[in-house]
């Protein structure tokens, strides 16, 4: 190699080293000592919500705000503009005290996405079409199993009601996002326990009366109590633990 590319190779290794963040340390002295045996975080759900706000800018202030202490990675506004908030590396504040089967940090293993909506209207074509979009690409770089796109009413059933009973779930898991069975379902097998089968499927069963509203809200696009379940909305669930398990 001549001198001049070695210098050059200097020069651009300089500037990479002067891009790249500063690593976090201990505050008293220690040596640098690196190991390449670490990662970054790597995601393993999608939390979809609404904002409850009229607008984009609304949401964005409020996400954004120190005070407020809320945030998401991504917001898609109604027109189907795509705002990113939070670099995906980290954790956004966006799902609180929530669980998903035995994951009770739902925070540090999402990627939280908030969508332009007051909760009580329909989500436009063009504002579902950005977030397919989005959450094809989310998985094509995490592989997020697909049982793992929920809402933010799933993972925290009885304290939130988001993304609403408008949301079109069905539309997602078309596109091999988050799980659904065609009507009509099949019947429950013979001694068939909901409870255990909405816990199965990920719910906190600590409140049932919750989880079956948060189950509703997914899949029966209603936000009524309903405990116990139908017949049929216990066929429902007893296919949807069945395609759960589907690799």
């Amino acid at each position: 190699m001549s001198a001049l590319a070695r210098a050059s190779l200097a020069c651009i290794l300089l500037l990479a080293a002067a891009c790249a963040p500063a690593p976090w340390r201990a505050t008293i002295p220690s040596t640098w000592f690196p190991s390449p045996n670490h990662d970054e975080r790597r995601p393993d759900f999608v939390v979809i919500h609404h904002t409850g706000d009229d607008t984009a800018a609304q949401a964005l202030a409020t996400l954004t705000s120190p005070a407020r202490e809320v945030s998401a990675h991504y917001l898609v506004a109604r027109d189907g503009t795509l705002y990113q908030l939070v670099d995906e590396r980290y954790r956004a504040w966006h799902a609180g005290v929530s669980r998903w089967a035995s994951d009770e940090d739902i925070n540090s293993e999402s990627i939280g996405i908030e969508l332009d909506n007051d909760g009580e209207e329909p989500f436009p074509d063009v504002q579902i079409d950005a977030l397919l979009a989005l959450l094809a690409d989310i998985e094509a770089r995490y592989h997020i199993p697909r049982a793992n796109f929920v809402g933010h009413a799933d993972v925290a059933p009885g304290r939130k009601v988001d993304p609403s009973k408008y949301f079109p779930w069905r539309r997602l898991a078309e596109s091999g996002f988050g799980l659904w069975c065609d009507d009509p379902p099949p019947e429950p097998p013979p001694g068939f326990d909901a409870t255990l089968a909405l816990q199965a499927l990920g719910y906190d069963v600590s409140d049932v009366p919750a989880a079956i509203r948060a189950f509703g809200l997914h899949y029966l696009a209603t936000d009524e109590e309903a405990a116990p379940l139908s017949p049929q909305a216990q066929g429902l669930l007893a296919c949807l633990v069945e395609e759960a398990r589907q690799p």
